[in-house]
């Protein structure tokens, strides 16, 4: 699965400097719907907060100056939306719909990291996923392998 995810952050940063953070950078969505839906129970947990570093770190071949510059970057994009359109919209017109898939496999591995999912958790990435035009039928898979790849095993399929 890292490997998906790997080859999904690669293919988002096709022939872009790693270091520059344009308006219109897809990290800086990525990373600000990342904190939208860390943010949605209303409680940020340190291994939330781990856990985005590690995924944007590695994928994105960042250093620690670098991966607080996107995070800030990220924040600071987050702070000014009012809702999650403005994002989706940037990455839905950017990636293709296996890439969107795995972004939406990518919350839930935010999710995951503290070992529970919350109702507003739930309905925060049904509503990224739904603007990012993912399926029900996907966000639940993405929903599954996530919780999987948490060590918590198979969960039900009420989405």
């Amino acid at each position: 699965m890292l490997d998906r995810l790997q080859a999904f952050f690669q293919s988002v940063m096709q022939d872009r400097p790693k270091s520059v953070f344009a308006p219109d950078d897809p990290r800086i969505a990525v990373a600000a719907l990342c904190l939208q839906v860390m943010e949605a129970d209303g409680v940020v947990r340190d291994s939330e907060r781990a856990k985005l570093r590690e995924i944007l770190k590695q994928q994105y071949d960042l250093d620690g100056t670098e991966l607080d510059d996107l995070i800030a970057a990220g924040q600071s994009a987050e702070s000014e939306a009012v809702d999650y359109y403005r994002f989706t919209t940037e990455l839905k017109r950017q990636l293709n719909e296996e890439q969107r898939q795995q972004l939406v496999g990518l919350l839930w591995d935010i999710v995951y990291a503290d070992g529970t999912r919350s109702e507003m958790e739930d309905h925060a990435i049904w509503r990224v996923a739904d603007l990012l035009g993912v399926s029900g039928r996907e966000r639940i898979v993405q929903r599954q392998e996530a919780a999987e790849r948490a060590g918590l095993g198979a969960i039900d399929d009420v989405p």
